[in-house]
């Protein structure tokens, strides 16, 4: 009896992985977590961001006063923005965040060149250090 158990058991056993390897899985390419759509709107979206970031710091330090004052610093403009792409996303955001912040106080009038001029070292500086750390 036994015997005759493991005969049958063989051949009902490939049959059942058979089955399972052969035949289609219905409804598992349709349970994602994420939808493909919502994460490519997602990348989309961050890569847009870093763009407007980018085009932030790149506005301040190739600005008239923003060269003048890299000049100034004995830094230059050109390599500063080349840096710029080297920061992660965190960095550049707060980097960007401050930038907007100056440009809108100068557009403003509330801020006197010397100020603009201490804010853009700090951010120069901000930016070489953080890719030197970035680097190691």
């Amino acid at each position: 009896m036994l015997c005759t158990l493991r005969r049958s058991i063989g051949p009902f056993a490939f049959f059942a992985l058979t089955l399972l390897i052969v035949l289609p899985r219905t409804g598992a390419a349709d349970d994602h977590v994420v939808k493909p759509a919502d994460l490519q709107k997602a990348l989309e979206d961050s890569a847009q961001t870093r763009r407007d970031n980018l085009e932030a710091l790149a506005r301040v330090v190739s600005s008239e006063t923003g060269a003048r004052t890299l000049k100034t610093a004995g830094l230059d403009s050109h390599k500063v923005e080349q840096a710029l792409a080297l920061l992660g996303d965190s960095e550049l955001a707060a980097l960007a965040e401050r930038a907007r912040t100056v440009e809108s106080d100068f557009e403003g009038g509330s801020l006197t060149n010397q100020q603009i001029t201490y804010i853009l070292i700090a951010l120069a500086t901000a930016v070489i250090i953080l890719v030197l750390v970035a680097a190691r």
